[in-house]
């Protein structure tokens, strides 16, 4: 676990950055505000991306192609069943992108078993505290070395 502020997360970001590859998927957990959007831009603007990141709540799947690793950004949250995930067409972008998929609980909940699932929590003085579940096939690349002020 790392305790992060609001500026960390960017840095968390970052260190995603440099270990996601084409075929990953890492789920994003927690309430709103708890800074999943703000990771999702570090990690955006360590692969490359110069622009805004909207939060993808609307479009729901928005897609960076013009970074070392296209990525496709995943808001599940108005997301009302499981079956209407199908139809976004997200296993076919894994082969040559990588998914980043906020609100996965409205998932099935079998669905993408190799994710890098990360949760985030927001305590009373604002500090984010970042939590992780590492499968196999992201052993040796996540956790990196604990971030540096």
């Amino acid at each position: 676990m790392w305790t992060l502020t609001e500026p960390d997360m960017a840095k968390a970001g970052a260190a995603l950055a440099a270990a996601i590859r084409a075929g990953d998927v890492v789920t994003l957990s927690g309430p709103l505000g708890a800074g999943k959007t703000t990771l999702v831009r570090g990690l955006l603007a360590a692969l490359g991306h110069e622009g805004e990141v909207p939060s993808p709540t609307f479009a729901i799947v928005q897609p960076y192609e013009a970074t070392r690793v296209p990525v496709a950004h995943v808001d599940l949250y108005r997301i009302e069943d499981s079956h209407e995930i199908e139809e976004l067409g997200l296993d076919d972008m894994l082969l040559d992108s990588a998914l980043l998929v906020e609100w996965p609980e409205r998932a099935d909940a079998a669905a993408w078993p190799q994710a890098l699932r990360l949760s985030l929590s927001v305590d009373a003085d604002g500090r984010r505290a970042l939590t992780w579940e590492v499968p196999g096939a992201w052993e040796g690349r996540w956790p990196p070395p604990p971030l540096r002020a």
